[in-house]
């Protein structure tokens, strides 16, 4: 399975961003606003410039103070961006994503950031992929004949 695959399950979420001029304490109201974890920095919404997660501000918090919230979201952000493609196999991202401790993979195109993806949407996904091969394997053993797959939602509208 591929990355688009989640994508599809996200029809209707627009994907987040913020720019690098922003204060730290705007993107706070983004990530509660919008209820995800991480946003792409970027100047023209399509460039990704930059990722700033939650995580990032906690830490700068715990170490500066509450100073932090005054500065600029450029001060803060990793700029070294690890990102995927809808073609990507989503076992290779999802493994990428665990041995890197991320969380939150930006998903490109033709250069153009379209997506977020985490690794809850990787879990889900796997977690619908290991559901549908034990009831068809239960199928299987109990000797009932396949029916037709229908497309089940493979997450929830919660991000994070």
């Amino acid at each position: 399975m591929t990355v688009q695959r989640i994508l599809n399950a996200q029809q209707g979420f627009e994907a987040q961003h913020i720019s690098p001029d922003a204060e730290i304490s705007e993107v706070l109201d983004l990530l509660a606003s919008a209820d995800v974890g991480a946003l792409i920095v970027s100047s023209d919404g399509a460039t990704v410039e930059g990722i700033i997660s939650e995580r990032d501000i906690v830490r700068r918090l715990q170490s500066k103070g509450p100073d932090v919230l005054q500065r600029r979201v450029r001060d803060l952000m990793t700029k070294d961006v690890i990102t995927c493609v809808p073609e990507d196999r989503a076992a290779g991202i999802m493994a990428v994503m665990v041995s890197r401790h991320l969380r939150h993979v930006p998903v490109v195109k033709d250069g153009r950031f379209i997506s977020m993806v985490s690794i809850r949407d990787l879990l889900q996904l796997r977690l619908d992929e290991v559901r549908s091969e034990a009831e068809a394997m239960r199928s299987y053993i109990v000797g009932e004949q396949p029916t037709e797959k229908t497309d089940v939602p493979l997450m929830s509208a919660v991000r994070s």
